[in-house]
């Protein structure tokens, strides 16, 4: 364990201005309050804080941080409170402490929710202040160190799975690459332990050969090279860690023998021009392998990597990976947000909202509708690798990789997103599943009257593109519900002859466990409850409804019945939400139609002479009297299918085409459905506004020479 005046020199050793009389009393308090605690290994407790500080200063943090990490379980694990650690150290460091302090409490008591909860709160916690972010990695880095002292192997998975998972990733986020190589290797051990012996075994073996004298070769002569054009510079040689050749392995599917990359070779020189200089010396003198080569010097990742790296054909005919760097570009490398504390002296710049990946992860956080959602957005957000787009004025954007103009929409701005119309990539329009590749210059075309289609979120790859999407349609689906059920429930009322009022509703939610009216309309339109319990629960007396006609009946009402009076008026509605309409008989406006209720998903409306309704004849709580908005003027376009024969004859395709769009249709689907050698039979869904528009495109085609017969498929 590191002793007081020790920790205290590593501090003094770095930043020379820092307050060794807070830290000597941040370990006296935490000596004093962790007390006689022992951890599992049997270790006093204290020497955990102590070691996350140790950590902390091999990173070369402020005092702050230092001060932070010696005091950051003694709220959650001793007597002492928060208002007695800002009495003793101030509001800066109580609150430091404070956040980190959340999320350990929660992470004693985490599971599957708790999990995500966490997640959540580490966020919300790191975006106020960058360092309760690198104190959590210390302090997760020393409990991984410490993991085998823990008995349940339950509970030592679920801690490496956690960290492999979340903690990792974070670091990598933030530019610290020790960390994460570290991390992810303690949770490789715990998780797959035979995997990871087996790769250490043979990097042991290949160290055992002449492994060593190869690298060394390389080394030599890679130092002559550039050393002979006058650049100053040296190159260092290292292997990768046994988690990162694992992930390539299972990536590329090869073996380790197959692996031409296990040592990655650096060269690190004095500035940045220098970095291509170097670059030219190694390509003129090596060949190089193609599709290797990125440049994150002039475009550095998200989380402020720099270097350029390269493939080569090199020393002694082995092909080799080559990071060419600076000092200062290494460090940030190593040790990421950790690095500006070297560079940049002083706390000026901890907030964590200037990352825009922070950033980006507040904003899921904004949309998600729960803890476990944020986090599977989140998830997806952080594992896939990055593509580097830029915006029409030259902004550079980052990605994950697959990423379409959807996801760069949402990238903008969620506005951006929601009222996308169109996208332009290098000045050509393309559809929105298009896949965005590095350099692509990206246009987006909105208009405030274009929202968000559910059919986005089967294509877009991005976790903040989900979220938004997903919030955007369950707030609209949660409209269209409460509108459909408050309506399905005023024209029960109107139809049994009783009195609809707010105040009668009111009076009633306590009966089906609800809070406000809102709830109870969305439940009916839903169809979770039907519109009847809620007339008999406001009018206890109200009759039965009596035994269903046959569906024939309820038919000959529809078609006598005034529908324009009895009917509860519908528009055309997002497919898929409160509304449906059923692609059995693609009804129209125009068509004589009804609703079947289903649960749990609004109303799906037939016409009124579908084959299908004779299924729900057994239950006539699910019919509802339904008729088109005669309000609609200029409504969204409905599909309709037809059915046609038509001759074999060479241009008949493009002429029904051509008549079809004449007439203002679109084609959305063809399926040939038999042929013969004279005449095809196909169906064609095609958009059209309303049943007059269907009519006129059906004339048209049955003038048609090579149409033989059309008319209008039911099934």
């Amino acid at each position: 364990m590191i002793r007081q005046f020790e920790l205290v020199e590593r501090v003094k050793s770095y930043d020379h201005d820092a307050d060794e009389d807070a830290i000597n009393r941040a370990y006296v308090f935490a000596t004093k309050y962790h007390g006689s605690q022992k951890r599992a290994s049997g270790d006093p407790y204290f020497s955990h804080p102590v070691e996350v500080a140790g950590i902390l200063t091999d990173l070369k943090l402020d005092h702050n941080s230092i001060i932070t990490a010696l005091l950051h379980d003694v709220v959650e694990d001793t007597e002492a409170s928060l208002e007695t650690v800002e009495k003793a150290f101030g509001a800066h460091i109580a609150r430091l402490v404070d956040g980190v302090t959340k999320l350990t409490r929660l992470e004693l008591q985490s599971e599957e929710s708790k999990y995500a909860e966490n997640f959540r709160k580490l966020v919300l916690a790191m975006s106020d202040d960058i360092r309760v972010l690198l104190v959590k990695l210390a302090d997760r880095l020393h409990n991984m160190q410490t993991l085998k002292y823990i008995k349940k192997e339950e509970k030592r998975r679920r801690i490496a799975r956690e960290t492999m998972d979340i903690y990792a990733p974070l670091a990598e986020r933030i530019g610290m690459h020790r960390f994460k190589d570290k991390l992810e290797d303690l949770s490789f051990a715990e998780l797959n332990p035979e995997a990871r012996e087996s790769i250490v075994k043979r990097l042991d073996f290949l160290k055992g050969e002449d492994d060593d004298n190869l690298a060394k070769k390389i080394i030599d002569e890679l130092n002559k090279v550039i050393k002979a054009q006058g650049i100053e510079g040296e190159v260092f040689g290292r292997l990768k860690a046994p988690y990162s050749i694992w992930k390539k392995m299972q990536r590329k599917a090869v073996t380790f023998e197959q692996l031409s990359d296990i040592m990655a070779f650096r060269l690190i020189v004095k500035d940045m021009a220098n970095c291509y200089q170097a670059l030219g010396v190694i390509h003129g003198s090596y060949p190089v392998v193609p599709g290797r080569f990125k440049d994150y010097i002039s475009t550095p990742k998200p989380n402020g990597y720099k270097s350029i790296h390269t493939c080569v054909i090199g020393p002694e005919k082995h092909k080799i990976e080559i990071q060419i760097r600076t000092a200062e570009m290494h460090d940030i490398a190593e040790m990421g947000v950790a690095a500006h504390w070297s560079y940049k002296q002083g706390g000026e710049h901890m907030e964590g909202r200037q990352y825009r990946w922070l950033r980006e992860l507040l904003d899921i956080l904004d949309h998600a509708s729960n803890p476990e959602e944020f986090l599977e957005h989140t998830k997806m957000e952080m594992f896939q690798d990055q593509v580097f787009c830029f915006t029409p004025k030259g902004a550079l954007l980052s990605l994950p990789s697959g990423s379409t103009p959807i996801d760069f929409a949402y990238a903008v701005h969620t506005e951006v997103g929601n009222t996308c119309v169109g996208a332009k990539v290098n000045g050509r329009m393309v559809p929105f599943r298009s896949i965005l590749h590095n350099g692509d210059q990206v246009q987006i075309l909105t208009s405030k009257n274009q929202k968000p289609s559910p059919d986005w979120e089967k294509f877009v790859v991005s976790g903040k593109a989900k979220a938004c999407i997903r919030r955007y349609i369950r707030l609209q689906e949660r409209d269209q519900y409460s509108s459909l059920g408050h309506q399905m429930v005023q024209k029960v009322f109107r139809q049994e002859g009783y009195e609809f009022t707010e105040k009668g509703i009111e009076g009633i939610l306590g009966k089906f466990h609800m809070d406000q009216s809102e709830d109870l309309y969305v439940s009916v339109g839903q169809g979770h409850h039907s519109a009847r319990e809620v007339l008999v629960a406001v009018y206890p007396g109200a009759r039965v409804l009596p035994k269903s006609p046959s569906p024939g009946s309820q038919r000959k009402k529809q078609k006598t019945s005034g529908a324009k009076d009895n009917g509860l008026p519908i528009k055309g509605l997002i497919p898929g939400m409160a509304v449906h309409y059923a692609r059995c008989c693609h009804p129209l406006p125009g068509d004589r139609i009804v609703g079947i209720v289903t649960t749990g998903k609004g109303v799906t409306i037939h016409t009124i002479d579908c084959d299908n309704l004779v299924n729900y004849q057994d239950t006539p709580e699910r019919w509802i009297d339904v008729s088109w908005d005669s309000m609609e003027v200029e409504g969204p376009q409905h599909t309709a299918r037809l059915k046609l024969i038509v001759a074999n004859e060479p241009g008949c395709l493009g002429g029904l085409s051509v008549v079809i769009g004449k007439n203002q249709g679109n084609i959305s689907n063809l399926k040939i459905v038999h042929r013969s050698m004279d005449f095809f039979e196909m169906m064609i869904d095609v958009e059209v506004t309303d049943v007059k528009h269907l009519a006129d495109i059906t004339a048209a085609l049955r003038a048609m020479s090579v149409v033989n017969s059309v008319e209008r498929a039911r099934n």
